[in-house]
């Protein structure tokens, strides 16, 4: 009988180093530009040291303000990994902490990632392992369970899968199917080259062509006096 809601799968594909590697210093606002600009987690999920985040997606889905399978989870991280905690953004507990993340570091985590909260926030402001959450809180989780490792989940309002791509700057995080990047990774390239054109017009001839507004008001019919 299954048990539904209370599942470790204990390994999953990654994908290839230089898959991952496509996205190094990558926008993630260029990013979901070449995605319909729909594919960024809620705005309220921040990082707390300011460092950039890249690596393969591995997945915990936890309840409300526990962590047992976050606990079972760290001894499974390989290097590279970007721990994904969909906490179903309740913030009343924190979810880790910097013993936690301490540890998760020296098994080779690329990121902690949290929909919800976390606390030692001013020893984790220091740290140089990209850390992201909603929000802090001191009161500690319980560890009851049940949860999931490594499955499907919903964070901050996107599906991850265990291998997916995940990049996450100041802007904000973004989760990419690894059958998706080589050809998301051109489309991002030719974004930024077209963006330092744009910025190259602006710096040295103070223009900025945008002939697409004009023909978007001829297009709704306004009225210019």
């Amino acid at each position: 009988m299954k048990n539904i809601g209370c599942r470790v799968v204990s390994d999953f594909k990654r994908p290839a180093k230089e898959l991952v590697e496509l996205f190094r210093d990558k926008q993630v606002a260029n990013i979901d530009d070449c995605m319909n600009r729909t594919a960024a987690v809620m705005y309220d999920i921040n990082p707390y040291n300011g460092s950039d985040v890249l690596g393969t997606a591995f997945t915990i889905k936890v309840p409300a303000g526990d962590n047992l399978m976050v606990h079972k989870a760290m001894d499974m991280i390989k290097p590279g990994d970007v721990v994904v905690i969909a906490a179903g953004g309740e913030t009343e507990r924190a979810i880790l902490g910097e013993l936690m993340i301490t540890y998760m570091r020296s098994k080779g985590a690329a990121g902690i990632l949290v929909d919800g909260c976390i606390r030692d926030a001013s020893a984790i402001s220091n740290m140089d392992i990209p850390v992201f959450a909603k929000g802090t809180s001191p009161n500690g989780p319980y560890k009851n369970g049940p949860g999931e490792i490594n499955t499907i989940v919903c964070f901050g309002g996107q599906v991850v899968h265990p291998g997916d791509i995940v990049v996450g700057d100041r802007d904000g995080i973004i989760f990419i199917k690894p059958e998706d990047a080589e050809e998301l990774a051109k489309d991002v390239i030719a974004v930024q080259e077209k963006e330092a054109k744009i910025m190259e017009g602006i710096v040295t001839k103070g223009i900025y062509p945008r002939p697409w507004v004009d023909q978007k008001l001829e297009e709704i019919n306004c009225e210019i006096g």
